[in-house]
């Protein structure tokens, strides 16, 4: 079957442009479940057995999954990723099989990463201010990163995927393409171009116009992990809570956006989701801190019945 999942995770990447990143996840979930199966029968797993695969082979590998303590959301991925392979098993190969269409995926609950408090941003410039203050551009790297997810509300691969040709000239927005391959333009504030611009003043290295705008430390295009680390440095640096990630700042940018009055379909706009509904999410988390503050300073909240 490694033939055909080659070539199902090639068309992915090429015909329907899923990200690397989401490849490479149907890649695992895919060879999970090949490795289930193939320890389920104690033999080699071939394209054509999957016509014979019941719903007893699906659900056991669900159940293997839960018991070996995978999350609900990565498994209704992983059930996402066996869908979508068995329908192309069926339209390039005509190997077919009804039984997955009885299975149902996990409920996942819709849950929102906490935001962080504006305060809590701006201490991170002093933070990093104070560790790297051996290396400038490093240290303007790091503030640069920061204000961007902040300030414009980007994924970490969005902002990691930028190059120097986006950002020349201070543009009043960038144009970003996410997920699904999909394309927004985000307002860009004067200080996310006044730290781009200083970083970029600093960096010794990776200044062609095509270059990736954030570089590491020995110049290669910085990674999602090293971008985490940045973050991760801080927050222990600062004391700040284990929520406290890359991701949390594009929260942060939502949800101040939204108190200060912004509609969700602009904001949804300006996050870059295909769902209105995943971005009344963040009506969630404003509903919760205002029923926090009528709780905590409302003279009726304290009344009892």
């Amino acid at each position: 079957m490694q033939e055909e999942i080659k070539q199902f995770l090639s068309y992915l990447r090429d015909t329907k442009k899923y990200s690397n990143n989401t490849v490479d996840a149907y890649q695992r979930d895919l060879a999970d479940f090949v490795g289930f199966v193939a320890r389920l029968n104690s033999a080699p797993v071939f394209a054509r057995d999957a016509a014979n695969m019941d719903t007893l082979v699906f659900r056991g590998w669900l159940a293997d999954r839960q018991k070996r303590g995978l999350s609900f959301r990565s498994t209704a991925r992983a059930m996402s990723a066996l869908r979508i392979f068995f329908k192309f098993l069926a339209k390039e190969y005509n190997i077919k099989n009804d039984m997955i269409a009885l299975i149902s995926s996990p409920k996942v609950p819709k849950t929102l990463s906490k935001a962080i408090t504006a305060e809590d941003v701006g201490d991170m410039k002093g933070a990093i201010a104070d560790l790297d203050k051996d290396d400038p551009w490093i240290a303007a790297r790091d503030w640069a990163l920061i204000v961007l997810l902040f300030g414009c509300g980007l994924r970490i691969s969005e902002a990691l995927a930028l190059k120097n040709s986006d950002v020349a000239n201070a543009p009043t927005s960038l144009r970003i393409i996410g997920k699904g391959n999909k394309e927004r333009i985000v307002p860009v504030l004067p200080a996310v171009n006044n730290a781009i611009k200083k970083y970029i003043s600093l960096r010794p290295f990776g200044n062609a116009v095509d270059d990736n705008l954030f570089r590491s430390v020995r110049g290669l295009p910085m990674s999602p992990r090293m971008a985490e680390k940045v973050v991760e440095k801080l927050r222990y640096y600062l004391q700040l809570p284990d929520y406290v990630t890359p991701h949390a700042l594009r929260h942060t940018f939502a949800t101040a956006l939204l108190a200060d009055g912004a509609d969700l379909r602009s904001l949804q706009e300006l996050l870059g989701h295909s769902s209105l509904s995943t971005t009344q999410l963040y009506t969630k988390v404003n509903t919760a801190e205002i029923m926090n503050i009528y709780e905590h300073c409302h003279p009726r909240a304290q009344e009892s019945d």
